[in-house]
């Protein structure tokens, strides 16, 4: 069964996830999964321990992100930025709907078989030119990506390095939190999450072209994508 979760950098989506961990040690079924790696990158920060479920949840998932990775498939979890569905505003109940009907009923100055008018058309035609430029916007989606940037060797300044990365700039591009991890040897990566426009930005394309290209490849020895989900 799917499962969507909304606005998790507002306090009422935390609450929700938080009660939704209460008997749950993943999002979805009994290991990790890319829906757990779904709503990871989806956090804007670490969770403070006022969502104690989620709190031990995120912690858990960072730990397996460090050691080896997650492979489950999931059940493809949706995280919406819009509000929760319960405070969209409620279809009205078949009853009321009913009775404001009838209430039109009423009114005799509505002509229901008249011709239509010229100005009526022009109107009919703004609005359905409205509704398909709206449905074009929407087909432009975003992606949420977590990147594992390593360096040369231990010498690599780390701080310059986190610098270079972040100075790749491009329209639809949005860089969000990041950590050093451990690799081994005195080795550390950078481990950072990123928004994209997907009809403007191919992360293949960023990696090959700018990120492991001169000037950045004096800090940047390679780039591993870690997981990229639709949100």
């Amino acid at each position: 069964m799917a499962v969507t979760f909304y606005n998790l950098k507002a306090e009422s989506g935390l609450k929700k996830l938080d009660e939704y961990l209460l008997s749950r040690s993943y999002i979805t079924g009994y290991q990790a999964s890319k829906d757990d790696i779904t709503v990871y990158s989806a956090l804007p920060s670490v969770p403070s321990y006022e969502y104690g479920n989620v709190a031990r949840w995120y912690k858990h998932i960072d730990a397996l992100l460090r050691i080896s990775g997650v492979s489950g498939e999931g059940s493809g979890v949706t995280v919406e930025s819009s509000l929760v569905a319960e405070d969209a505003v409620a279809t009205p109940p078949v009853s009321d709907t009913k009775a404001a009907e009838a209430e039109g009923d009423d009114d005799d100055d509505v002509d229901l078989f008249g011709e239509e008018t010229e100005e009526e058309k022009k109107a009919a035609e703004e609005r359905a030119a409205a509704v398909k430029a709206s449905g074009k916007k929407k087909e432009s989606g975003k992606s949420s990506v977590l990147l594992d940037v390593k360096p040369w060797d231990d010498e690599t300044d780390m701080k310059k390095l986190e610098e270079a990365v972040r100075s790749v700039q491009m329209e639809g591009l949005f860089w969000g939190a990041s950590k050093l991890v451990p690799v081994g040897y005195g080795i550390k990566k950078l481990q950072i999450m990123l928004t994209i426009v997907d009809d403007l930005v191919s992360v293949d394309d960023m990696v090959e072209d700018r990120l492991t290209a001169e000037p950045i490849n004096e800090y940047v020895q390679s780039c591993d994508i870690v997981a990229f989900n639709k949100i």
